[in-house]
């Protein structure tokens, strides 16, 4: 991706605005550097108990570029050092540290940040215990999980890393290509005012996965059921109340078809049936997988 134009986000110490918001649990974490859950490298201390719930990871590194796409423009962004400090002090100052969200898309009590610290040597420092490999300057976190369904989905591998949920300026690099350095500011602007618009969402998903998710909750409700994630469940709630759903969800929902074999399991007998009606059933499912082309192609 060296060829791609590159933006320099950084914070601008005059706005109201810039600063980071929240830190997500996320399957796929944009800085590709996944957080360790402390429990799993057998860090023990007899003052506490064996499973601290605790997770450590990196949540923003510098001068790496970050791949994005908007339509058929492709393009790369980036945090100096100076940036990431100045934001790991900011989401602090402002006492944000509660701020978790799951998947950019739901706020999540339970969890919180207690421990953060910019990587100063990167051959002595903390991160290395738990083998992040940290590069000078990253901002690295310590996460408590309180929350018992955020922390099964944790030990299940549903969440896998962390990213950040914030608002920064921009500083322009660009490639060298046939476009004037008038038509690529015009279109990275475009482009920028897109990160800044609600994403379009979609709610024409047939009723039979309204009735299948709305199934799926009554059984649930009447009878209990340890099965699914607070995601899984998420969901039905969304179908259940006809709400419209992002570009993501509907991409989840149809990935969702990997449990399909599961599918004719009784609820009363395991969670494959419960689940597999949460997500809409075979009417959702399907239809995410043919919405999601529809969405590409526009």
């Amino acid at each position: 991706m060296e060829n791609l134009d590159t933006i320099e986000l950084f914070i601008d110490e005059e706005s109201r605005e810039d600063g980071i918001y929240a830190i997500s649990l996320v399957e796929f974490p944009a800085i590709e550097e996944n957080f360790v859950a402390l429990s799993q490298h057998k860090v023990e201390f007899k003052t506490l108990d064996e499973d601290k719930r605790v997770v450590v990871g990196l949540a923003l590194v510098p001068d790496k570029k970050i791949y994005r796409r908007k339509k058929d423009y492709e393009y790369n962004i980036t945090f100096s050092k100076d940036t990431v400090r100045k934001a790991s002090e900011l989401y602090l100052k402002s006492l944000r540290n509660n701020n978790t969200t799951l998947e950019h898309q739901t706020l999540t009590s339970g969890v919180s940040v207690i421990e953060s610290w910019i990587v100063e040597d990167e051959r002595m420092d903390k991160s290395n215990i738990y083998g992040l490999n940290a590069k000078e300057g990253s901002w690295v976190v310590t996460m408590k999980v309180d929350n018992d369904a955020v922390w099964q989905d944790i030990k299940d591998k549903k969440y896998l890393g962390l990213s950040i949920e914030g608002i920064f300026s921009d500083k322009v690099e660009m490639s060298k290509d046939e476009m004037t350095d008038e038509e690529k500011l015009n279109k990275i602007i475009e482009i920028l005012k897109q990160e800044s618009v609600e994403l379009k969402t979609y709610n024409d998903y047939p009723q039979a996965a309204r009735n299948n998710a709305k199934r799926a909750l009554k059984w649930k409700k009447e009878n209990g059921s340890s099965c699914g994630t607070s995601v899984g469940w998420t969901r039905a709630n969304q179908l259940a109340n006809g709400e419209s759903l992002s570009r993501d969800t509907i991409a989840r929902m149809a990935s969702f078809k990997r449990h399909q074999q599961n599918k004719d399991v009784p609820y009363s007998e395991g969670c494959g049936g419960i689940m597999w009606d949460a997500w809409g059933g075979s009417a959702g499912v399907n239809w995410a997988i043919s919405k999601l082309k529809e969405i590409d192609n526009e």
